[in-house]
């Protein structure tokens, strides 16, 4: 089961399963945003990524001297959400905990993702709320994968992504079992500019820490079609695109992967947030298709 909400510039879709955007269609130039989902390259199209990021060191975590398996990204984006709130222009879904959930995660969670349309843009918002008796930790990321080339009139090396820093940008290498390498290497030096080629992620992911931008444009060197995206308060960000894909991710989080060196313990997890018992907390990152 899917919803549809719209205003006259834009349509979205997502899907009840994950809460996953699937659409994003821009009214004006009659133009899709969104991978197609082609599960000969990657089956998904805008995962949430909850309540871990990316790969935890040999799939565990200890909590209180309990070790915990969890899988890649968590389960949010395999869970079906509940259908909270929808207007013509919102739509609200909810997932909380549940006796699976607490087998392979110990707290009490609900996890509201809001989109929301204003105007020509998508307001993203993920609010997660700490139902428990004890503090709450977690990670949580975005997933969206945009379509490229977006118009018949170019290809993927045509397009190229650009900063709102002059800051010089790193990147950290990820090790063959997902993990987080322990020293980075220059992604850009004395330029704003990347440009986007398919064996540019052959080495899976770019990851980068505390993200000196909060905007980034996505724009062809051949025509006028591309997207704003704004991820203020996400201080670690990746860009993917599986191997010779028509795509390219966009991934504001809030968490990494573990690093080689991690002692598995959740607290002390690079990026981890916590929450107070019967406290929230919200983040919004937002999408400009032009």
């Amino acid at each position: 089961m899917s919803i549809k909400i719209e205003n006259k510039h834009l349509s979205i879709r997502i899907k009840k399963k994950g809460a996953e955007l699937y659409s994003l269609f821009n009214k004006a130039n009659q133009t899709e945003y969104i991978w197609n989902g082609d599960p000969m390259f990657w089956g998904k199209t805008s995962p949430v990524l909850f309540p871990i990021v990316g790969t935890l060191k040999n799939n565990t975590y200890i909590f209180k001297d309990k070790t915990y398996n969890l899988s890649r990204h968590g389960f949010a984006r395999d869970a079906v959400f509940e259908l909270l709130k929808q207007t013509k222009t919102t739509v609200t879904f909810s997932l909380k905990a549940n006796e699976e959930s607490l087998k392979v995660y110990p707290f009490n969670f609900e996890l509201q993702i809001k989109y929301e349309l204003k105007k020509d843009i998508l307001n993203v918002t993920y609010t997660v709320r700490n139902a428990g008796n004890e503090t709450m930790y977690f990670s949580i990321g975005a997933h969206p994968a945009f379509k490229i080339p977006l118009t018949p009139n170019s290809g993927y090396d045509d397009y190229l992504l650009e900063f709102d820093t002059e800051d010089d940008i790193d990147h950290w290498p990820i090790s063959p079992e997902g993990l987080i390498e322990t020293k980075s290497l220059p992604l850009l030096i004395d330029s704003n500019k990347l440009k986007l080629t398919k064996n540019l992620f052959y080495g899976d992911a770019l990851v980068l820490k505390n993200i000196p931008f909060k905007k980034i444009l996505l724009h062809s060197t051949r025509d006028s079609y591309g997207l704003n995206f704004q991820c203020e308060g996400f201080p670690y960000f990746g860009i993917w695109a599986a191997k010779d894909a028509d795509f390219i991710c966009l991934e504001p989080w809030c968490g990494i992967a573990d690093s080689v060196n991690h002692n598995n313990h959740l607290e002390s997890k690079e990026g981890i947030n916590k929450i107070d018992k019967g406290e929230s907390w919200k983040r919004t990152w937002s999408v400009h298709p032009f």
